[in-house]
């Protein structure tokens, strides 16, 4: 899994437990892809005060997947899900398969 596409899923499970503060500019870096500089500015802080603030996120959602492994259990539904789609010839079973995998 690409680094982008990780990110997105961390916050995506355990983004909430961030402060306001954080989400904001986590947000605005990853999701709308605002440079250090950019942040600075908008939040009144140094850069290496977003460049720091943006690397502690990254490592406290690392430690709650490490303890809780949502995504990783989320990763895994996911993939058998698609196994059942692919090796049943029972149009129910596949068609329930795809629900499953459009609800994750």
């Amino acid at each position: 899994m690409d680094d982008i596409a990780k990110k997105n899923l961390l916050y995506d499970f355990y983004g909430e437990l961030l402060t306001k503060h954080q989400r904001q500019i986590y947000e605005d870096a990853v999701y709308n892809d605002c440079s250090l500089s950019e942040l600075a500015e908008e939040y009144q802080i140094s850069r290496q005060g977003v460049h720091d603030l943006l690397k502690r996120c990254d490592r406290i959602l690392e430690d709650y997947e490490d303890k809780l492994k949502l995504v990783e259990r989320f990763n895994l539904v996911k993939k058998k899900a698609l196994s059942i789609e692919q090796l049943s010839d029972d149009e129910k079973i596949k068609k329930l398969a795809r629900e499953i995998i459009k609800e994750l």
